[in-house]
């Protein structure tokens, strides 16, 4: 079984992540998505994240009618901030007939080199990248266990929705009806 791992903060998940995740899963040799919920990324301040709960469950309401994606709250037992090489190191553990593969837009993968024990993940990962508008190649673009996709570049970020619901814009379309439902319902981002 060979797994995609889709890290985030997702906060909130949108159509960008679904669509990029969707292509991912449909256009290369990933039987699954797994959405990690991360807490903590050691590369973003936490101070702008909703509870990890309430994040977990918007993924989960967004992706649950489709088998071929997952949630995973596997990083919410291990220590913080989360590093991807830890995680990994977990996850081969408890799930050794399973190959793990890392997805990332090809923004990360220009700072890929700010990651904890990046050589390890490389060498032992395929990390699949997505496209990101005005990226270009970078020292890592042709390694061997790099897989472009070709995925369509999307401009949607959890950034511009949590400031334009901050603004009372109706953002309903850039969200899975169920999430937006519940961002609306607990006043979210307000």
């Amino acid at each position: 079984m060979n797994i995609g791992l889709y890290f985030g903060s997702f906060n909130p998940i949108h159509i960008g992540h679904l669509a990029i995740a969707n292509y991912m899963v449909e256009f290369s040799d990933l039987n699954e998505i797994w959405f990690v919920v991360s807490p903590h990324n050691p590369l973003k301040n936490k101070n702008t994240l909703l509870n990890d709960y309430d994040r977990l469950e918007m993924v989960r309401l967004a992706i649950n009618d489709f088998y071929k994606f997952k949630v995973s709250n596997v990083e919410f037992s291990l220590p913080q901030p989360s590093y991807t090489v830890n995680t990994l190191a977990h996850l081969k553990e408890k799930y050794p007939d399973k190959t793990f593969n890392l997805i990332m837009g090809s923004d990360n993968l220009r700072h890929f080199h700010k990651w904890k024990n990046y050589e390890r993940i490389i060498e032992n990962h395929k990390l699949y990248v997505y496209p990101r508008k005005n990226e270009t190649e970078n020292q890592f673009s042709n390694h061997k266990n790099v897989v472009l996709i070709n995925a369509p570049e999307m401009e949607i970020s959890s950034t511009s929705i949590r400031d334009g619901i901050k603004n009372g814009k109706d953002l309903r379309f850039f969200l899975p009806e169920k999430v937006y439902q519940m961002i609306d319902k607990q006043g979210f981002y307000l």
